[in-house]
């Protein structure tokens, strides 16, 4: 179980990286990786990841599915996505108008951008080392390959074991009020 909090919070939570940078321009490896990296901390900190799909373990670090689908442009929200985002080129992405604020939290938003500052002169392959650090990317990694993480092995590795069954359960009604809601995208 994983929480859904749509594509709207995800090309904001993107949008927010983006303006951050010169140009509204960076790599897409190094996008992938700093809302991971923000995510799991917000866990961590909050019980709640900001942007909160389903993450995988691949050769390169774990990276949210939905985020690189969206990237790759094969995702049902592409038009969402690229009315904000768009790539420049094959490694790059670049906020091209700005999807404003709305569907984050004060703290997402800080959240963000301490993520942001805490790497500004961290290379995009150094990014890779460290999230190949993480417990739950190499628990799930198998060369190659693209295997789901688990919600529960995140949990574990940011030391919310304790409140695991609050968090899975959270994330359960979150994505059935979505559902219900019709706003799963």
């Amino acid at each position: 179980m994983y929480f859904h909090f749509g594509t709207r919070k995800i090309v904001e939570a993107a949008a927010v990286l983006l303006r951050l940078e010169p140009n509204g321009r960076m790599g897409r490896l190094r996008l992938l990786k700093l809302l991971y990296i923000a995510d799991r901390e917000a866990l961590s900190e909050t019980a709640r990841p900001v942007i909160g799909t389903r993450p995988v373990a691949m050769d390169m670090g774990p990276v949210h599915s939905e985020v690189l689908d969206l990237i790759n442009g094969e995702h049902s929200d592409d038009a969402q996505w690229a009315e904000f985002i768009c790539r420049d080129g094959r490694h790059e992405i670049q906020l091209i108008k700005n999807p404003g604020v709305s569907s984050l939290s004060r703290y997402e938003i800080e959240k963000l951008n301490r993520v942001s500052r805490e790497y500004w002169d961290t290379e995009d392959w150094e990014l890779v080392e460290i999230t190949h650090d993480f417990p739950e990317w190499t628990r799930n990694h198998r060369p190659g390959t693209s295997m789901s993480i688990p919600m529960e092995d995140i949990i574990e590795a940011v030391g919310r074991a304790e409140d695991r069954d609050e968090i899975l359960q959270d994330a359960a009604e979150t994505k059935a009020v979505r559902r219900l809601l019709g706003r799963l995208g």
